[in-house]
């Protein structure tokens, strides 16, 4: 069984509401940067950007991070980074973007990631679906929508760069 969360109109909906959060939070755009978790982080990230961008006038620059190599379980399998972050990270606010939190072990994975690349003034965590059963002491500081599920749940995230469609739904494990 499965349920739609998000159709398109209320992830663009989410996401404006979040851009307007976080520079609120952060009195502005400025020393702000964006970075979106691969896969579909990124193409949130990018939206997110985009819209504080707008909101703000000046250019807020966003990058793509590859966490795979540094995942606890894919240790010892060799991939080809396709990290970009063509901005300076050290002494930066960066805004770290995931489309989904759970267990917190990507975002551990993406912070000794982006850490290769310079030392932030701080890292600040927006999801766009925060689904609980967290096994690490990360949240996020920025959320578009809190889903209670449980463990076996999926929670699947389909953006238009990537899927053709925007969607979020839910899709219940077997109980």
């Amino acid at each position: 069984m499965s349920a739609v969360l998000l159709d398109a109109a209320d992830i663009k909906r989410t996401l404006g509401r979040m851009a307007h959060e976080i520079l609120e939070q952060n009195q502005g755009g400025s020393n702000l940067v964006v970075v979106g978790v691969m896969r579909r982080g990124y193409p949130v990230a990018k939206r997110l950007a985009f819209l504080m961008t707008q909101i703000e006038g000046s250019t807020i620059p966003c990058g793509k991070l590859d966490t795979r190599a540094f995942r606890d379980d894919s240790k010892g399998k060799d991939f080809e980074d396709e990290t970009e972050i063509p901005f300076e990270v050290n002494g930066r606010k960066v805004i770290l973007v995931d489309e989904v939190i759970f267990t917190g072990r990507t975002i551990r994975a993406s912070l000794d990631a982006l850490l290769k690349f310079g030392r932030p003034s701080e890292v600040q965590l927006a999801v766009l679906i925060d689904r609980g059963h967290r096994e690490l002491p990360i949240s996020p500081n920025f959320t578009g929508r809190k889903v209670e599920t449980d463990k076996g749940d999926h929670v699947s995230v389909k953006v238009q760069e990537m899927d053709g469609e925007d969607l979020v739904v839910l899709e219940k494990g077997a109980s």
